[in-house]
């Protein structure tokens, strides 16, 4: 059984994706999109984003590695993105108790509680006919 091309693909981006993701993260406050904030001397926020970035690092190796499986691997698949989603909403929990952060931000909360839901709902039907 084999997952369709269009799946395969998407998660390849994605997984390239997170992948960068991660490893910018890593940078910690150094990385650009963070860098323009002047939050130099943050040190436990610096901590946290590199923890951030490694764990976006390992989605997108893990992502990578599920390419070829994703017929298989389903539970893998799933847990990534509902990781993705449960990030999401702690991203609307800061909106609420810190207020709006800038516009990037906003639309990666989008991406994260839209987009992976239909994610999920997406791999679900190109998998249960299959």
């Amino acid at each position: 059984m084999q997952a369709p091309r269009s799946l395969k693909v998407f998660t390849l981006l994605f997984g390239l994706v997170a992948v960068g993701i991660g490893v910018g993260a890593l940078m910690g406050l150094d990385d650009p999109i963070y860098a323009k904030l002047q939050l130099q001397g943050a040190t436990a926020l610096d901590n946290n984003l590199r923890f951030y970035g490694g764990l976006w690092l390992s989605l997108g190796l893990m992502a990578l590695w599920l390419v070829p499986r994703l017929a298989v691997e389903r539970t893998l698949f799933r847990a990534i993105f509902v990781a993705i989603f449960v990030g999401g909403l702690g991203r609307v929990l800061s909106m609420i108790f810190a207020g709006m952060p800038p516009p990037e931000f906003v639309a990666f909360m989008l991406l994260e509680i839209i987009g992976a839901p239909l994610v999920l709902f997406w791999h679900h039907r190109a998998l249960a006919k299959r």
